[in-house]
């Protein structure tokens, strides 16, 4: 039984870690109990950790604290989603409690692990239970009392996952969504993973990462080779898609052929990463949504380019832009025309990034730095998005403040309570008080069959979300856009913003806004194309 580790065991231990996630990463992802498509735990949580495997296996007999300090660093700016930052959090504590340490004992270890419990709960403002907090929590307090007896790393490693194994069981008691689906936490279960795949690396059992989860879904993509200086299609469009069915990819290539050009297809039985050149990116990414879940999409107009696009390794140092104004803000959203509304309100930079493709922290960093201001304000437009938003401050020389957003509209009325002149308090104050002044509603489809809050939900079946409760779900759109503008006039709003997706027809969204007008005849409705995929319709209501 291992007693003690050093800085070549603790990466090996990371490695083996970022290696069992990866290969249960599809596993994790179907743990999701909402139907709605949404950041993916398992694809999140892999691609956090091997941010740091990636740098680990760069890193040529390291020190214990140099390994955990890698570590924690390459996953902080690499966390994607609350499950991705939860996860970079507990390996912060754990190089925090490591710093200084040549060799550590079972009892050095316990404490580390209860340090990076520490560091999650309070990155988290409301913790709740029956999460990998929960899970986290319960497992670091075993491995502290089983030190107390036994000061072997292995042994105390042990203790934690068997009480780890427990409390994720207990998750689904605990959490009412869970307890509905019958299924325990996908991030409970992720951290479960990464502690079990630690004690195979104490036994010296290295785990494969498979084939098919390896570098691809690791790292972006690089097509500095791509030849852009005549420039046929507008967009350039790359996404990573994790497979979910057995269509041909081959089909997808063909469509992709005849919608652009430049195109680079790479698939396996995990993935489809795709790069083309094409005037019309929501196309291809409509196409691709039947392969499967997107990891990455980015969208860039290479029109307003003057240099060739290339991917940014993230150990290099960011060039961050001198300040000329006291105020900037940078927003996460995806399509062109909800872009254009956020640039044409005063948004000084757009990270591409929603439901199902949240950006790193790393991501929103680099964005931040191009801002030439000394405070920048972030609108996350995701929930899944503010935890690794709240990264970034440390990070940069630049103020960072984060405006909790959660939705497109929620990021448009808080742009539209932005004052250049005013003051940060005043502006984070105004902005973030803004936010519960309009009412979101959201048309998407459903991922997958499931029984919801009282909903029997089949796949492909349309589904209206009001705030953050799903309103009513069926075959019949008309009738669900009916019923939220039924709501949305029984509740006296006046104005009314109809932002398109990519999926809809102009005609058709013209058709809806007359319903709304119709429905709600003292509001002001205003139809705009935000050109979004995933959601047909992203409604605002003030």
């Amino acid at each position: 039984m291992k007693q003690t580790i050093n800085g070549a065991d603790l990466r090996r231990l990371i490695m083996n870690a970022a290696a069992g996630i990866e290969n249960n990463k599809q596993a994790l992802n179907d743990l999701n109990v909402f139907p709605v498509p949404d950041g993916d735990t398992g694809t999140n949580m892999s691609m956090t950790i091997n941010a740091a495997a990636a740098d680990l296996r760069k890193a040529e007999e390291p020190t214990l604290e140099k390994a955990a300090a890698t570590a924690a660093s390459a996953m902080l700016r690499g966390a994607r989603g609350n499950s991705g930052v939860i996860l970079s959090l507990l390996f912060r504590g754990i190089s925090k409690k490591l710093k200084g340490s040549e060799i550590c004992d079972g009892m050095l270890w316990a404490a580390a692990l209860q340090e990076g419990v520490d560091a999650a709960y309070k990155a988290v403002m409301k913790p709740a239970e029956g999460t990998i907090l929960t899970v986290a929590r319960l497992a670091a307090a075993k491995a502290v009392r089983t030190a107390k007896k036994n000061n072997s790393v292995e042994a105390v490693h042990e203790a934690a996952i068997a009480e780890a194994k427990v409390a994720l069981a207990d998750t689904v008691n605990q959490n009412p969504v869970l307890k509905k689906a019958g299924v325990v936490d996908a991030g409970g279960k992720g951290w479960l993973v990464a502690l079990e795949s630690m004690l195979l690396a104490l036994k010296n059992e290295d785990i494969a990462v498979t084939a098919a989860a390896g570098e691809e879904t690791k790292e972006s993509a690089d097509f500095a080779d791509f030849n852009t200086e005549d420039i046929t299609f507008t967009y350039c469009t790359e996404f990573i898609i994790s497979r979910e069915n057995d269509l041909d990819p081959e089909k997808l290539r063909e469509f992709l052929s005849s919608l652009g050009d430049s195109l680079v297809l790479v698939d396996d039985e995990e993935i489809i990463k795709v790069h083309v050149h094409t005037n019309d990116p929501g196309k291809a990414l409509h196409e691709a949504m039947d392969y499967g879940s997107f990891v990455t999409v980015k969208i860039e107009n290479m029109r307003l380019q003057h240099t060739e696009k290339v991917v940014q390794e993230t150990e290099k140092a960011p060039e961050i832009a001198a300040p000329e104004k006291p105020f900037g803000v940078v927003s996460v959203c995806v399509g062109d025309g909800i872009g254009e509304v956020f640039k044409d309100l005063g948004v000084d930079g757009l990270i591409s990034g929603g439901q199902t493709m949240n950006p790193s922290t790393q991501d929103i960093l680099e964005v931040v730095n191009t801002v030439p201001a000394e405070t920048v304000y972030v609108l996350p437009n995701n929930k899944n998005i503010i935890m690794a938003a709240q990264q970034v401050d440390a990070l940069t020389e630049k103020t960072v403040v984060v405006i909790p957003s959660k939705t497109i509209p929620q990021g448009v009325t808080a742009m539209l309570n932005f004052n250049p002149e005013g003051t940060n308090e005043e502006n984070v104050e105004a902005m973030t008080e803004s936010l519960a002044t309009v009412d979101t509603m959201q048309i998407t489809y459903a991922a997958r069959n499931s029984d919801f809050g009282g909903f029997l939900i089949q796949e492909g079946d349309y589904l209206a979300m009001h705030g953050g409760s799903l309103f009513g779900t069926g075959k019949d759109l008309d009738a669900l856009l009916k019923g939220l503008a039924e709501r949305v006039n029984n509740d006296g709003k006046s104005y009314i913003t109809i932002y398109y997706g990519a999926d809809v027809t102009q005609e058709q969204a013209q058709k809806t806004a007359d319903l709304f007008a119709e429905i709600c005849p003292d509001a002001d409705v205003n139809l705009l194309s935000g050109g979004q995929p995933v959601y047909y319709y992203l409604i605002s209501a003030e």
